[in-house]
C-alpha cells in the first residue's frame, strides 16, 4: 500500500499539463469489444488501475488482449459468459459487461459489482432495461445471472431514475440493442460526452444509433458488427480537477493541453464565478489565477449540468476562497466524505443534508488524512498544494483507480509531493 505525501505553501505550479484518455469512456468501450468476434484497436486508454482491471476482466473471459503505450487490441473471438468475482468486485463499471455478453451470447452471470463507497448506486435500471428488452434476470449470492430464452426483442425504454438519467445503464441498454431484433428507443437517455463516444465506436462497428447525446437514443438492431478503430477522448474530470489546481496553486497561469472546452462548459463557469480567468484555445485551456478568488454556487447535475464528479474537487478551491460557498449534491446525496478530512486540515464547513456550506478563505494546515472515494482523494490533493506543511494522504489506491500518474504530472509543473510506500 502506498501514501502520498504533499507538501504545500505559496502557489507554485506554472507550465503545461497533458490530460490523459477518458477513464469513463475507456471502461464501456473496452466492454463493447465483446460485442464482435473480430480485433477491434482502442488508442489512448489511460493507465490507471480501473482500466487494468477491465482488461484483467477482458483476457479471463477469454479475449485476447495486448497493450502498449496508451493502444489496446482486442481479438474477443471466444468468450465465457461468466465474469471472476476477484475483479470485478472491485470495480463498478465492471456491470457494463452484462450489455454485450447479453447480446452476442445470450446470456451473463456478472458478480455484483464494487467500487468507490459514495452512497446508493444501485443497477436496478440497468436490469430494468435488459428484462425490457426479454432477458430473464435472477440476483442470487451476490451475482446476477441473466439469460435469454429467445432473441432480444427491441423496445421502447425509459431508463430515467430518482437521481436522473443512468451514464452505465444507458451504455449498458445500447449496446445490448445493437444486437437485438427490431428498434430500441432509450428515453431518459445519459447525454454526457462518454455516451456519445460509446455511440461513436458502436457506429464505427457497424451499430446503427442516432440520437447520443440528447435524451432519445435510438438503436436499430443488426446481425452482427465487426472490428474497428477508435480514438478514446480526452478525461473531463482529470482536465477539470487541474483547472481547479490551477485556480489553487498556479505561481501565475497553467495551461491544460488535449482537452475538449466544449465538455467543460459547467466547470469553467464556476471557476471564472470564483474569480480566476479562463482562456480557450483550441484544444488547450489557460487558467490565470487571481488573489481575489471568492465563493460560488454550485449544484450537482446530469450533463451539461455541473458534474458531481468535479463536487469535491471545487470544494477544495471554494475552501480557500472569500465568503460563503453552497455545494449542493443531487446526484449523490451521501458525497461528502471529504468534508471530515478537509475540517482536519483546517476548512470551515457544514453539511446539511445533500448541501456543505463553506466558509472561506480558510488557512489550511498540513495533516494525515484519508482518501475515502476516487474524487475525494483529488480534492485532498489540491488541499495539501496550499496548505502549511506536509499532508499526508493515505489509502492512495483509490486516486490511481481514475488519475494516471497525477502525482508525476503535478511534480512535471512544480508542485512538491512524493509516494511512498507504507
Amino acid at each position: 500500500m502506498e501514501k502520498l505525501i504533499v507538501t504545500g505553501g505559496p502557489p507554485s505550479l506554472k507550465g503545461t499539463i497533458n490530460v490523459s484518455g477518458s477513464k469513463n469512456s475507456s471502461l464501456p468501450i473496452l466492454a463493447a469489444t465483446l460485442l464482435t468476434k473480430d480485433q477491434c484497436v482502442i488508442r489512448r486508454v489511460p493507465d490507471v488501475s480501473d482500466a487494468n482491471y477491465m482488461l484483467q476482466i477482458l483476457s479471463q473471459l477469454g479475449a485476447d488482449v495486448e497493450r502498449a503505450s496508451g493502444n489496446v487490441i482486442v481479438s474477443a473471438e471466444k468468450i465465457s459468459h461468466q465474469t471472476p468475482y476477484d475483479i470485478v468486485r472491485k470495480m463498478r463499471a465492471s456491470v457494463c459487461m452484462m450489455g454485450p455478453l447479453v447480446a452476442r451470447l445470450g446470456k451473463a452471470e456478472v458478480s455484483l459489482p464494487g467500487g468507490c463507497v459514495i452512497g446508493d448506486r444501485p443497477i436496478d435500471l440497468h436490469l430494468h432495461a435488459l428484462k425490457e428488452l426479454g432477458a430473464k434476470v435472477d440476483v442470487t449470492g451476490g451475482y446476477v445471472i441473466i439469460d435469454v430464452p429467445k432473441d432480444l426483442e427491441g423496445k421502447e425504454i425509459n431508463l430515467r431514475g430518482k437521481f436522473g438519467s443512468t451514464v452505465l445503464g444507458t451504455d449498458n441498454l445500447m449496446m445490448a440493442a445493437t444486437l437485438a431484433k427490431g428498434t430500441t428507443i432509450i428515453e431518459g437517455a445519459a447525454a454526457e460526452p462518454e455516451v456519445i463516444d460509446l455511440a461513436d465506436f458502436l457506429n464505427k462497428m457497424g451499430a446503427k444509433i442516432t440520437g447520443a447525446g440528447t435524451r432519445r437514443i435510438e438503436i436499430e438492431g443488426v446481425s452482427e458488427l465487426h472490428g474497428a478503430e477508435h480514438t478514446v477522448i480526452p478525461d473531463r474530470i482529470e482536465a477539470g480537477t487541474f483547472l481547479v489546481a490551477a485556480a489553487m496553486a498556479a505561481e501565475k497561469s497553467l495551461n491544460i493541453n488535449r482537452v475538449r472546452a466544449d465538455h467543460l462548459k459547467a466547470v469553467i463557469e464556476v471557476i471564472e464565478a470564483s474569480g480566476h480567468v479562463v482562456t480557450v484555445s483550441g484544444e488547450s485551456i489557460e487558467v490565470t489565477r487571481t488573489n481575489n478568488s471568492r465563493g460560488a454556487k454550485i449544484q450537482t447535475g446530469p450533463y451539461p449540468e455541473f458534474p458531481t464528479d468535479m463536487q469535491a474537487q471545487m470544494t477544495a478551491l471554494l475552501v480557500i476562497s472569500d465568503g460563503i460557498s453552497t455545494v449542493v449534491d443531487t446526484i449523490f446525496p451521501e458525497r461528502f466524505m471529504h468534508l471530515p478530512e478537509l475540517q482536519r486540515m483546517g476548512a470551515v464547513v457544514e453539511r446539511q443534508g445533500n448541501t456543505a456550506i463553506v466558509e472561506g478563505p480558510a488557512s489550511l494546515t498540513g495533516a494525515p488524512v484519508m482518501a475515502s472515494d476516487l474524487r475525494a482523494s483529488a480534492a485532498l490533493v489540491l488541499a495539501g498544494m496550499r496548505a502549511k506543511g506536509e499532508t499526508e494522504i493515505n489509502r492512495l489506491y483509490h486516486i490511481d483507480r481514475g488519475y494516471e500518474h497525477i502525482d508525476e504530472k503535478l511534480i512535471g509543473v512544480g508542485a512538491r509531493m512524493e509516494r511512498k510506500r507504507v
